[in-house]
């Protein structure tokens, strides 16, 4: 029995939970959340077309056959550009809190498309593990809710785009999924992933008129550009490629909820490095998800 799809998809958690940290200290420098994501995809494929040039001699994947580069394509658009678009706003509206306990609706999502489309289904022992593993996750998110100074009202249209990037986030894997079919290289597919993404969200700023605006502030803050260097090396070219090599060995249901494991590794990060107090209710969420994801490594 191989493992590296499972453990490749707790590696993606890690990496994105070092990722939201760094990406949090560059929101403080640039102050928009649509600057980031405009300017950590450009990062993420000057990474990614270099380290696809170091190992495979070309910077793009111009051998990869159609359907690769449409399944891909679309998901970089769907996942990337127009998910985590939804995700930010979802985060300004209802809060992190609510925003990332919508998010983990990617998993029964991704688990239902890739049923529905493709026929792929899980046993019951998968859907007892991957229930442990959410329900812990959702734990943890709702105890982290009772520091009353980071509130934040819900409204609708905000839970409304929560929702809307969890289907984007499980569109995106299950898409990834049939683009990485034939052992396809995650490296490649990330490429792919990624171009389709800049070109998405640089065609919609250039349509708003705010390249200019965007160069501007990136200019005015080296520090919080620095940082944006380091979040897309982290999150969209480590964490991303970690994630296609989750959905690419293991069923997208699977995938979707040992790459959602963040809030569980931004535990001990809250602990020791923001010296946060942990209460009960996270520690045994962190348990129970830690059950769901030891089922999930013994099927």
């Amino acid at each position: 029995m191989t493992i590296i799809g499972e453990f490749a998809g707790l590696l993606t958690s890690l990496f994105f939970a070092i990722n939201a940290v760094v990406v949090t200290k560059a929101g403080q420098k640039v102050g928009s959340s649509l600057i980031i994501n405009r300017t950590r995809v450009v990062f993420a494929l000057l990474y990614l077309v270099v380290l696809n040039l170091i190992l495979y001699h070309q910077p793009l994947p111009l051998q990869a056959g159609s359907q690769h580069w449409a399944w891909l394509s679309l998901s970089g658009v769907i996942g990337l550009a127009l998910g985590d678009a939804f995700l930010f706003q979802a985060y300004l509206m209802v809060g992190a809190r609510l925003g990332t306990l919508l998010l983990s609706l990617s998993t029964i999502f991704g688990a239902l498309e890739a049923w529905i489309f493709f026929g792929e289904s899980l046993s019951l022992i998968e859907i007892i593990g991957i229930a442990s593993t959410l329900g812990g996750i959702i734990w943890v998110i709702l105890e982290q809710g009772n520091n009353k100074s980071q509130a934040v009202h819900p409204s609708a249209l905000g839970i409304l785009c929560g929702v809307l990037a969890a289907i984007g986030q499980a569109t995106g894997l299950v898409f990834s999924k049939q683009g990485m079919l034939d052992n396809f290289s995650p490296i490649t597919g990330n490429v792919i992933r990624m171009l389709a993404a800049v070109i998405a969200l640089w065609l919609i700023t250039f349509m708003q008129h705010e390249a200019g605006k965007t160069i501007r502030i990136l200019k005015e803050n080296p520090t919080g550009l620095q940082l944006l260097a380091l979040a897309a090396l982290i999150g969209p070219v480590i964490g991303v490629s970690l994630s296609l090599l989750a959905v690419q060995n293991t069923a997208v249901g699977i995938a979707s909820v040992l790459t959602s494991l963040s809030p569980i590794f931004m535990l001990p990060i809250s602990h020791f490095y923001f010296k946060e107090h942990l209460g009960w209710q996270a520690i045994a969420g962190t348990i129970l998800a830690m059950i769901g994801v030891a089922i999930l490594f013994l099927v």
